[in-house]
């Protein structure tokens, strides 16, 4: 089932272990011992640094966001992240405006230079395409387009100009098996949760 939050009891029903948080981020995470971190965010830049804090000026916002939790330190030290976030130019933004957790900074070497020690975000899922930081640059690039989505919907729900691969490829269509999979998860995810409707 999809959890409600990071502390639905959910998670713990079929984990190998459960263990508390400072165990998680003192000896798992900043340990080296998780390899891939995801992560949400309501705004990213062209580096994939992104922003979980506030919208708006930092001491006036216009929204106040759940904030950090422990998005910075998966974010420097997990061996790789993956970003997960609807694509909008609200969402993708030329500045952010507030740095909750790190990407690749300014682009280069600035991760090397600041000695964090995971490779920070590898990729960005979108419901649009898939982005990857280029080798050099760091700056994101779209490499798969998903089915049905043309380069002209991307560059609208991008605030900076975002670049395409040279061979940009069209992302394989989900199996059934996978849409069997995600199908049950909703359902499951339905039946435990219940489902809200607004009226």
């Amino acid at each position: 089932m999809l959890p409600l939050s990071i502390g639905d009891g959910n998670l713990a029903e079929t984990a190998d272990t459960v263990v508390s948080t400072p165990e998680i981020f003192r000896y798992w995470l900043q340990g080296g011992r998780v390899d891939v971190g995801f992560l949400g965010a309501a705004q990213i830049d062209r580096f994939a640094n992104i922003n979980t804090t506030v919208i708006g000026d930092y001491k006036k916002p216009h929204t106040r966001l759940p904030g950090a939790g422990g998005a910075p330190e998966i974010a420097s030290c997990a061996g790789e992240v993956v970003l997960v976030l609807k694509q909008s130019a609200r969402a993708f933004v030329k500045k952010l405006d507030f740095v909750t957790s790190v990407g690749h900074l300014d682009g280069g070497d600035a991760r090397k230079r600041l000695n964090l020690p995971g490779k920070g975000p590898v990729a960005v899922v979108t419901d649009l395409c898939l982005m990857e930081p280029d080798p050099v640059t760091r700056e994101l690039t779209t490499t798969q387009i998903h089915p049905g989505v043309s380069t002209e919907q991307i560059i609208k729900a991008t605030e900076w100009g975002i670049r395409f691969a040279s061979e940009l490829k069209e992302t394989a269509a989900p199996t059934e098996t996978e849409l069997e999979t995600l199908r049950d998860l909703e359902r499951r995810s339905k039946q435990a949760h219940g489902s809200s409707t607004a009226g």
